[in-house]
């Protein structure tokens, strides 16, 4: 299962340094359809590029938002010369099937 998508890199409220990008409602939607084994917070493994750079990491569900969320770190942000609001083309490959 792969995705192809564009969001804002947006920091979290509650606590500083961490940075997201909220997958699409569709491509949230599809990985939810899936059945797997329960893993911690809901996580679901993937593998992500942005730019060059491509990691592995898993994203959250977020209820809040009603999707999910990839974190991006520093590293990746670094690299890609990134900032809190940049829109992000994100390439993301689920793992866990």
């Amino acid at each position: 299962m792969r995705f192809r998508f564009t969001a804002p890199l947006w920091e979290w409220d509650a606590q500083g340094g961490w940075f997201f990008v909220t997958l699409p409602e569709e491509a949230a939607s599809d990985i939810r359809e899936v059945p797997r084994m329960p893993r911690g917070f809901g996580s679901v493994r993937v593998r992500a590029t942005v730019g060059s750079t491509t990691w592995s990491t898993s994203v959250f569900p977020d209820s809040k938002l009603g999707s999910y969320v990839l974190p991006v770190k520093k590293a990746v942000r670094t690299a890609e010369g990134l900032e809190r609001g940049d829109d992000v083309g994100v390439q993301l490959e689920v793992m866990d099937l």
